[in-house]
């Protein structure tokens, strides 16, 4: 450094290298039964040859084949490399270690015509590397939510699914003092399903603001949070802007849309502008959203339906004018528009002209965009009217769809669909929008967010996207109208064998995760709270399913997939392929499988290929989903994917004649090899 400032040194390159090392080579992943080769490939990088032992560690995770020996030894002259397998099953499930140690040795005979030699640094090289081991067959993972207040208890069967991998199953509790907790911990992953389109990453972006807001408004906002949120909140941005239209709006999929969506424009545009205050964003991207709105809000104030919406699931829910103008009215109140802006003037006037509907949904978002646009007597006759059609049950309530619903395999289980969870969600955000909430409301409120509390998934979300972010965003403003310093309470968690596992929640403590294991799968458990405040008590339990123990049909090749349910046809469809093991999918064949995102009543082929990167022998069935994003419990298929000739690139076909509402079968896989493949 000199005297004034600093200065910067040529730059220096220094080589530096093994004698020798070793590398290894397994399959990313494989399930526990399976074998393969583990290799292990060693280069000599001297001059002259050395004698090597190479050994891999015993381990009580997989076995090693009957009669090899755990160690190879061989000579390797200069630049030379070998390589030495030994084939192992896997046995143990989760990640598991495979460590291989190569040592130099001191050798009297020749290699060759060569003595050996032995480094004087370097002499021995160790290599660790981990193997996914899964269970196979398709993880099914289930929880069961309690809101205990005060002096508290409830029983519950701790159940798994038929047909599950044994010895697999595994079940937990978790125990927080806030309701909010679970979310809070699992914000990067409320859903237990894909992302890919423009709705599907909102539900990483708009929770966060919710959350933030109630923490702030509870005083529980700590510095680590608040630069979580953040992280989360920028990169949803950032993210959300590729589905940006040049004319201003926002669609599923962005400029490859025909056109953008009234819906989804409204959505980001509110999620924006509320996100302001914890993020940078641009004001041209609310602008532009905003003026795209108003050149389609119609000459009576409501606004026109523009773009596909891919969740049709709520029956003439946000399809049609009025409930459509609904959700945009209270977006354009939730952004913070004046009731004097004439674009919101004008919309509440559509809205008070077409109040009178009889469709539940549309009840549900028109009280809560009355209750944000000031108009006490709309929001009352509509609770009013909505309060003769909720269902009741155990101190709980919540609203049903007029459509059949659809029938619960696992009672004990609580497995609302989407649509409903979102309808009650808006009721309860309708009867906290106005300023000051009666006790009688909030009692009404307090009653839904009971049933609402049960209806979470294991990480704090819900059944899909949508009822995700409303119900969040209601329970956020429900938790924070009600927030209180947390005096202690004590949680038991006991079994009918006698296991107990206790917990201690207090004010210091209310927002950590607190969780113990289950270990009787299947058993009766008691959980009992004691104290003067509330905890959210949520047990937790999945087993992967056994493909082999259902029983399969047989299906001609060249069969499809169709949608036989009520709707004409179903929401965006996912395909989820689990590949088997050992092989790679080929990316430019996947492009063919996304070009269509729905089934209709007409026949669908699926077409795409694998190659195989790994040899693995006794190949577990691998499986395939297809299932409806937003109504999962109505299109679920698990089939199992045909084991592949080795060596070979396979191309597989869908092989399913139907999917029926409720069902849930296994199928078979037609093989075709493409051209030339022998």
């Amino acid at each position: 450094m000199a005297e004034v400032g600093f200065g910067l040194s040529p730059t220096a390159t220094l080589t530096a290298f093994k004698p020798f090392f070793v590398e290894l080579a397994l399959p990313y992943s494989v399930i526990r039964g399976e074998a393969f080769a583990l290799k292990a490939t060693v280069f000599n990088y001297l001059q002259q040859c050395i004698k090597v032992q190479v050994t891999l560690a015993e381990s009580a995770q997989f076995q090693v084949q009957a009669g090899e020996d755990g160690a190879y030894t061989s000579c390797l002259c200069a630049d030379e490399g070998k390589t030495f397998q030994w084939e192992v099953t896997a046995t143990s499930l989760g990640e598991v270690n495979f460590t291989v140690s190569t040592e130099a040795l001191h050798n009297e005979e020749l290699c060759g015509n060569e003595l050996t030699v032995v480094p004087a640094q370097g002499r021995v090289d160790t290599v660790i590397k981990p193997l996914l081991v899964q269970a196979g067959g398709i993880l099914e993972e289930k929880s069961h939510s309690s809101l205990l207040c005060q002096e508290a208890s409830e029983e519950f069967s701790l159940q798994v699914p038929a047909n599950v991998l044994a010895g697999s199953e595994r079940a937990h509790v978790t125990v927080l003092g806030d309701i909010m907790g679970t979310a809070l911990q699992n914000i990067d992953r409320l859903l237990a399903m894909p992302y890919g389109c423009g709705e599907q990453n909102m539900v990483r972006f708009a929770p966060n603001i919710y959350i933030q807001q109630y923490l702030e408004k509870s005083g529980q906002l700590t510095p680590e949070i608040k630069d979580k949120a953040h992280g989360f909140l920028q990169s949803g941005y950032q993210r959300e802007l590729l589905y940006k239209r040049n004319d201003g709006s926002y669609s599923a999929f962005g400029k490859s849309d025909a056109m953008g969506n009234t819906w989804l424009t409204a959505f980001v545009l509110k999620s924006f502008g509320q996100a302001r205050l914890y993020v940078f964003i641009d004001e041209k991207h609310l602008k532009d959203a905003l003026e795209w709105l108003h050149r389609h809000q119609l000459e009576s104030g409501c606004f026109q339906s523009v773009g596909r919406l891919l969740n049709n699931a709520l029956q003439g829910g946000v399809v049609d004018e009025i409930s459509l103008s609904a959700y945009v009215t209270a977006a354009l109140l939730e952004l913070g528009l004046s009731l004097r802006d004439p674009m919101v003037n004008r919309a509440l006037q559509c809205l008070r002209e077409a109040s009178s509907t009889s469709d539940l949904y549309t009840q549900a978002l028109l009280a809560y965009a009355f209750g944000l646009g000031g108009d006490i007597e709309q929001r009352s006759a509509l609770l009013q009217s909505l309060a003769q059609h909720s269902v009741s049950a155990g101190g709980q309530l919540h609203w049903q769809r007029r459509v059949k619903a659809l029938p619960s395999t696992e009672p004990y289980w609580n497995q609302a669909p989407s649509a409903v969870v979102e309808m009650t969600a808006y009721v309860l955000l309708a009867y906290l929008s106005v300023p000051s909430v009666s006790a009688a409301d909030m009692a009404t409120a307090s009653q839904i967010v009971r049933w609402l509390s049960k209806q979470q998934n294991p990480y704090g979300g819900f059944a899909s996207t949508q009822d995700t972010v409303v119900a969040l965003q209601a329970l956020a403003k429900y938790a924070a109208l009600t927030y209180s310093a947390s005096e202690a309470v004590s949680v038991t968690v006991s079994s009918q064998g006698g296991a107990q596992q206790e917990f201690h929640v207090d004010n210091a403590n209310r927002l950590v995760l607190q969780q113990a294991t289950l270990q009787e799968i299947p058993g009766q458990y008691m959980v009992q709270a004691s104290g003067k405040s509330c905890v959210f008590v949520q047990v937790s339990a999945g087993a992967p399913g056994d493909q082999q123990a259902r029983q399969s049909p047989t299906i001609a090749p060249g069969s499809c997939c169709r949608y036989s349910g009520e709707r004409p046809a179903t929401n965006m469809a996912v395909i989820e392929a689990k590949l088997p093991s050992g092989y790679i999918p080929d990316k430019g064949s996947l492009r063919q499988v996304t070009s269509c995102t729905d089934l209709t009543k007409e026949a669908a082929n699926f077409t795409f290929s694998l190659e195989q990167d790994f040899p693995v022998k006794n190949l577990r069935p691998a499986t395939v989903r297809l299932y409806d994003y937003y109504e999962t419990g109505e299109c679920l298929l698990d089939s199992p994917l045909a084991q592949l000739v080795s060596g070979a690139s396979q191309q597989l076909r869908c092989g399913v004649t139907e999917i029926s509402p409720g069902s849930r079968r296994r199928i078979s896989m037609a093989d075709h090899p493409p051209a030339g493949a022998r």
